[in-house]
């Protein structure tokens, strides 16, 4: 598709444009972690006007647990309802996230309140503009999407102990059709070190290496669409999930990545019919720059089950 940009209207929703589909959707993602305590969390939010619903909430995880039950901290509605009055721009939704617009485009207030478990004040600021999806064959299909590096600071109250965050997040906005019965094998992978440099990567699936379809490369705080690259993983023998990941690319100035990543916590989580095992990994860029990012490891639910039951059997 043709390179967009991300304007001040964007950081509405876009209820108008959804037309009367049925399974139009627009989502609201922004990541965080603390290395050193291996913590990762997400404010995720997925809205459906067509049909009154808003899911999601948030999720903050760490290195003693990999399930939502058991993690730091879960919550994940289904299908909350939906006002049409809302304003995505400065708002708090109904599964508990607030956001709103300090700066269009770059700076957002987010919170999160449940009484003792959990109060969150965190701000986004944005390291670079918002940049377009351009692969039309990626596991988003035909939805607009952005994705976004930026600072995150503020504190977490996270059942009673206060928590500082200061670290560099992703956050991306999509808007378009998104039917539950669509997912593919496919992963989404992000590292940071710093303001100036960082990579997003998408990949399709094939068994233990995955082709790049989209993403970019920021060096010297120049962003640049990739133009290839793979992901190559080890996985654990028994639980299946990532224990290393080597992902090489290139991008349209010939300038060149080489990541190696070891996931330091996980969080699996069952999102209707695909199972996404998110991790939180340290980057090691080379030269002694160390990165911090995540990699969700997303599978159709019926194609991991079988990947584990063979494994299992010795089939596999």
């Amino acid at each position: 598709m043709s390179a967009q940009l991300f304007t001040a209207r964007d950081d509405h929703f876009h209820f108008a444009e959804m037309g009367e589909d049925w399974w139009a959707t627009e989502t609201s993602w922004f990541s965080f972690h603390h290395p050193e305590r291996r913590l990762g969390g997400w404010f995720y939010t997925m809205v459906r006007p067509n049909i009154g619903t808003v899911a999601g909430g948030v999720w903050i995880w760490d290195h003693q647990a990999h399930l939502p039950w058991e993690a730091l901290y879960s919550a994940n509605y289904s299908a909350q309802q939906l006002s049409r009055a809302l304003d995505l721009a400065d708002c708090t939704l109904p599964n508990g996230v607030s956001i709103r617009v300090l700066e269009p485009c770059h700076r957002y207030a987010l919170g999160y309140a449940d009484g003792d478990r959990l109060q969150a004040n965190l701000t986004f600021e944005g390291v670079m503009p918002p940049e377009p999806l351009t692969a039309v064959g990626s596991t988003f299909g035909s939805a607009h999407h952005f994705d976004q590096f930026g600072r995150v600071t503020g504190t977490l109250v996270l059942h009673g102990e206060r928590i500082a965050i200061d670290c560099i997040g992703m956050r991306d906005r999509t808007w378009g059709r998104r039917p539950e019965d669509r997912p593919r094998q496919a992963a989404y992978i992000t590292g940071a070190a710093d303001a100036a440099t960082g990579f997003l990567a998408v990949t399709q699936g094939k068994p233990e290496q995955d082709a790049v379809s989209y993403g970019f490369l920021r060096q010297d705080s120049l962003t640049v669409s990739l133009v290839g690259g793979e992901r190559v993983v080890e996985r654990d023998p028994t639980e299946g999930w990532i224990t290393r990941i080597t992902l090489t690319a290139q991008d349209a100035e010939g300038r060149r990545l080489h990541a190696i990543g070891v996931p330091v916590s996980r969080i699996i989580l069952n999102r209707h019919t695909f199972i996404d095992i998110n991790s939180l990994i340290r980057w090691d860029l080379g030269g002694g720059v160390v990165a911090w990012g995540e990699d969700q490891d997303m599978w159709p639910v019926h194609r991991w089950a079988r990947r584990q039951r063979e494994a299992r059997s010795g089939t596999a």
